[in-house]
């Protein structure tokens, strides 16, 4: 009389379709999500020079060392970061045409090398002054020539600026410094 009611088949999931959203999903989350890059100093690397590198006058290096204490050492002698400024614009400029400082200033070369020990604050504390000298002499450059502001120059202007008095900082390798 009563037939027994039809077994109802049991509903199944397709697990491949899931898959398939669970892949665009991190696909997805990995094109939208942004990753944080480190940052640094930005630095435009001089072109690759095929053969020896050429000789420049002992007179035209202003060597910066940091030891492991972060103690500087200025062309031989120690000196405090306060004074770094000063005694590079010095160096850069050499007003009074001494023997031992740059010939002109298109010639100077900041050469930095710290010691393996050297805190990343100090060295970055260390460049930060080598780059504000740079930056008042451009200033003082920009000022005596044309009557203006450096950041307020053309584009032009301020390359011959710069052709002027080039920035220019070698950084050694790191090693261990005794002093």
């Amino acid at each position: 009389m009563f037939s027994s009611p039809a077994r109802r088949a049991e509903a199944t999931v397709n697990a491949s379709s899931m898959a398939d959203i669970a892949f665009l999903l991190l696909v997805f989350f990995l094109v939208t999500t942004t990753i944080d890059v480190e940052k640094g100093i930005r630095v435009k690397l001089p072109p690759v020079q095929v053969g020896p590198p050429p000789k420049v006058p002992e007179r035209n290096i202003f060597s910066v060392k940091i030891n492991f204490a972060d103690e500087l050492l200025v062309r031989g002698k120690p000196v405090q970061i306060g004074q770094l400024r000063a005694k590079a614009k010095e160096f850069i400029l050499n007003p009074d045409k001494d023997e031992n400082l740059a010939i002109a200033p298109d010639q100077a070369i900041i050469s930095i090398q710290n010691d393996r020990n050297t805190t990343y604050q100090k060295y970055i504390s260390v460049y930060n002054e080598l780059k504000a000298a740079y930056n008042e002499l451009w200033e003082e450059e920009a000022q005596r020539q044309f009557r203006t502001s450096f950041e307020k120059l053309s584009r032009n202007k301020r390359k011959a600026v710069q052709k002027k008095i080039p920035l220019v900082i070698s950084e050694g390798e790191v090693v261990d410094l005794e002093n």
